[in-house]
């Protein structure tokens, strides 16, 4: 079984990549300065969080392009 995300770190996350194109890579440590520098995030947990899904979301968009 995986991690279960909830609904406002997919969200979150899904809106980043949307509306900063190609500023995400695979790299977790990259993704957190850009998800601190881009949005308004409290919490380290919840920036790792959203970080981490953003890498994931990469990833597997480059592996499966549609």
């Amino acid at each position: 079984m995986g991690n279960i995300r909830t609904s406002f770190v997919k969200r979150m996350s899904k809106e980043l990549i949307e509306t900063h194109q190609g500023k995400f890579t695979t790299d977790f440590d990259e993704n957190k300065k850009l998800v601190e520098e881009y949005s308004t995030v409290s919490t380290k947990h919840l920036r790792n969080k959203i970080a981490g899904y953003v890498t994931r979301l990469v990833r597997n968009e480059q592996k499966n392009p549609n």
